[in-house]
């Protein structure tokens, strides 16, 4: 090797050296948020020889400000070696479903529109959003999931509502969506 190759060798390990940190931080960062939800289930959509499969992965969360209600959602995670690094930008493509599991009750004043729950889709610039509102006039849980950039957002989404109803006989009190969003 000539020297100048040489120098052009070590000036891209030490590039290489000063980024691996900012990357397993991002990749450690990803894993953690992504544990939020509980992980239902994988399903491989794409194989891979080399490297992970790309796949449609479904989780589950509570709403954490409205007792009774849960959502499901579906992502797609993209496979590869950019994929297992956490450095792919995984696709705006997400499902959503939300119902009610218990008694309705919500634990304070909410805003219209609020974020309930929110994930990195993307290294730096994407985030994905589940948003939650209120539809007063029939009493009834907006909930919309998108997918956003820092430069330019995405059209893709997904709604789901949750009528808010009685839970049981023991459950006679059906509390009103627009007292506590606004």
């Amino acid at each position: 090797m000539t020297s100048r190759a040489v120098t052009k060798f070590n000036s891209g390990l030490s590039r290489l050296a000063l980024l691996l940190p900012l990357l397993f931080t991002f990749s450690f960062s990803a894993a953690r948020a992504a544990d939020e939800p509980d992980l239902i289930f994988r399903r491989s959509t794409v194989f891979k020889l080399m490297s992970p499969n790309d796949k449609l992965a479904t989780y589950g969360i509570d709403d954490p400000e409205v007792e009774g209600v849960a959502c499901h959602f579906t992502v797609p995670e993209k496979g590869g070696f950019t994929g297992w690094l956490g450095l792919a930008e995984q696709v705006s493509d997400v499902s959503l479903a939300c119902r009610q599991i218990g008694p309705i009750r919500f634990k304070h004043k909410l805003e219209q529109a609020e974020d309930m729950f929110r994930q990195r889709r993307s290294m730096f610039f994407k985030k994905m959003q589940i948003v939650r509102g209120c539809d007063a006039k029939r009493n009834v849980l907006v909930y919309m999931v998108y997918s956003d950039k820092l430069i330019e957002g995405s059209p893709k989404n997904s709604t789901s509502t949750v009528p808010i109803m009685p839970w049981g006989a023991a459950d006679s009190t059906v509390q009103k969506c627009g007292d506590f969003i606004q």
